[in-house]
């Protein structure tokens, strides 16, 4: 079996963010794994109308949109699982990656999904946690490792790189094994018998 697609997306849009720290990071990690294939994907590159369509069979017709649309919403029907490093905003995460999943209504379901999070002195659990429910009502499976990464600012040095690597690279490790295996079983679910909402 070839290895899975995996989409790893950087849910901030905010200027001067951190998220693209933490994304390249745990990129890196699931590109020495050996069970994915990562495709970047951050929204910050592909701006979304502010007005969702009228309907729900207007917002599954991706063809009509247009062209860097399209590839969004193409990279993301094509992966067999998802990772979404997000930061914590008031208690919850960015209105940009709740956009980006409204804006897809199908790709993401009988998918996994990884969270990563990162913040203050909470790093980013209720942001993560709020993300659960969210991906259920999109009929994707949140696994339940995930990686926190609390006060941020002083877990990478001025290079990216992460100060202590030992803890997230276990970490990374646990959740990407769990990752390949939900993977792996609804992506042999979904050929065996295309998933219905």
């Amino acid at each position: 079996m070839t290895n899975m697609r995996l989409a790893v997306i950087t849910g901030s849009v905010r200027e001067g963010r951190f998220g693209p720290t933490v994304t390249r990071w745990f990129a890196e990690q699931a590109a020495t794994h050996g069970l994915f294939d990562p495709d970047v994907v951050d929204l910050a590159d592909t701006p979304l109308p502010a007005v969702l369509p009228a309907t729900a069979e207007e917002l599954a017709d991706v063809h009509g949109r247009p062209a860097d649309l399209r590839r969004l919403a193409g990279r993301l029907a094509e992966a067999d699982a998802f990772a979404v490093v997000t930061p914590e905003y008031n208690h919850s995460f960015p209105a940009s990656l709740k956009h980006a999943i409204d804006w897809h209504s199908t790709q993401w379901q009988a998918k996994p999904v990884a969270l990563i999070s990162y913040g203050g002195f909470g790093g980013g659990l209720r942001a993560a946690e709020h993300l659960r429910q969210v991906f259920a009502e999109m009929h994707a499976v949140t696994i339940r490792n995930w990686i926190s990464f609390d006060q941020h600012w002083t877990r990478f040095d001025a290079d990216g790189r992460l100060v202590d690597h030992e803890g997230p690279e276990g970490a990374a490790k646990a959740l990407l094994d769990q990752l390949g295996w939900w993977g792996r079983a609804l992506r042999e679910a979904r050929l065996a018998t295309p998933y219905q909402a």
